[in-house]
């Protein structure tokens, strides 16, 4: 019964959010390993939900287990990134890097696209954690052991991670002389969605491997819906809370669930500082 309040509150809290003037649409370029790049088609229904008009979709390139200089290497005829960047076509760029860090593709990336565009944003997908560890005996062998282990040793992976991605955006702003290139904490909230597993307190969810798919760690329905909404607070500044976008995977598993993941993005996305959105007061 408590909970089923705290929904409805929810709702009337997205709702008057929503009602607002919607910011005016983005022309988004999207760049990807396999734990990001399922955001490219979803971000128009939430712009569609939002009632924001204009939001376009440039380009999705796709590299699986990339690290951002790859899409950077790419060879001419298979470029999709850099001719769109150079043309000033792009108000928002995503990427998406691997655990090693510093990405060389990420500088090189915001110094094109900000020289065509200086108004532009660059948005970089902190993710959850592959194989649950940081490397070597860390890693899982198997996805069933996400299920037993400590998520002590998740978050700790999950905050070098974000740390070591934190030094190289610092670095970065500062040379633009503006707070041009944001992290998405995709990793963070995902964090949230496991505790509360964990705790018994996820609608439809009872397990961790309710999460994945797999070894790595591709994300289920409720990891790709919270990861989106978590982009999509990010591009747009504004709550995912209240949107209502149709989603028939997550209802099988619970009417409830769509809801706390919008509410876990929009209150990890406010209060981390390098995300570049503030909460609505």
């Amino acid at each position: 019964m408590l909970f089923l309040r705290l929904v409805c509150v929810l709702a009337l809290l997205g709702t008057s959010l929503l009602a607002a003037d919607p910011p005016k649409g983005e022309r988004v370029l999207v760049t990807a390993h396999s734990f990001h790049i399922f955001i490219a088609p979803r971000l128009a229904t939430l712009a569609q939900a939002a009632g924001i008009e204009g939001h376009k979709l440039v380009a999705a390139q796709m590299i699986g287990g990339s690290k951002v200089i790859q899409h950077w290497n790419l060879p001419d005829e298979k470029q999709k990134a850099k001719p769109a960047l150079t043309a000033g076509e792009v108000d928002v760029m995503t990427m998406s890097p691997h655990v090693y860090l510093p990405d060389e593709g990420i500088d090189r990336f915001v110094e094109l696209g900000a020289k065509h565009n200086p108004k532009m944003r660059f948005l970089v997908q902190h993710s959850w954690m592959p194989w649950d560890g940081w490397e070597g005996s860390d890693k899982i062998a198997k996805n069933e052991d996400r299920d037993t282990r400590s998520l002590d040793i998740v978050r700790s992976a999950t905050l070098k991670w974000r740390t070591n991605l934190e030094a190289q955006i610092a670095a970065l702003n500062k040379g633009l002389g503006r707070d041009a290139v944001s992290i998405v904490p995709v990793g963070d909230a995902v964090m949230k969605l496991r505790d509360l597993i964990a705790s018994g307190k996820a609608p439809g969810l009872t397990k961790q491997t309710d999460l994945f798919g797999d070894l790595i760690g591709h994300g289920k329905e409720p990891i790709l819906a919270l990861a989106t909404y978590c982009n999509f607070a990010c591009i747009y500044k504004i709550s995912p809370v209240g949107l209502k976008d149709t989603n028939a995977s997550l209802d099988k598993l619970s009417p409830e669930l769509r809801p706390l993941l919008q509410q876990i993005a929009w209150d990890t996305v406010s209060a981390y500082p390098l995300s570049g959105v503030k909460a609505t007061k």
